[in-house]
């Protein structure tokens, strides 16, 4: 038995209302709509994983969700000139990452990250 994919699912009123932060800010591509549902994705490969942590690490509260992205500085500036809600400042790591944490519309804290 393999794991193939891992998905997080974040309960919302108004599914569509993703569209600004997941399609524009982060550039995910819609894979499926069904009003009800609605599911973004990369053509990227990745390795399902899954984190569970006592703290987000340089005390921050624990994110809801992790993206890697190869250019956070463009997202970290492209979130603030969308008026978006950070959370945790961009910040480099001591352990060999830089990252910010912005609030989705739903809530959710998301820590938008690249490996230094």
């Amino acid at each position: 038995m393999t794991v193939l994919r891992i998905i997080p699912n974040l309960s919302a009123a108004d599914p569509a209302s993703a569209r600004l932060f997941y399609s524009e800010l982060l550039g995910l591509d819609i894979v499926m709509d069904h009003g009800w549902i609605l599911t973004f994705a990369s053509e990227s490969a990745t390795v399902p994983q899954i984190s569970v942590a006592s703290e987000g690490g340089s005390g921050t509260i624990v994110p809801d969700l992790s993206i890697e992205v190869d250019d956070v500085d463009t997202l970290y500036q492209r979130a603030t000139l969308m008026g978006l809600s950070i959370v945790y400042d961009l910040t480099d790591e001591p352990w060999g990452v830089r990252r910010f944490y912005v609030r989705d519309p739903f809530g959710k804290i998301v820590n938008i990250l690249s490996h230094r």
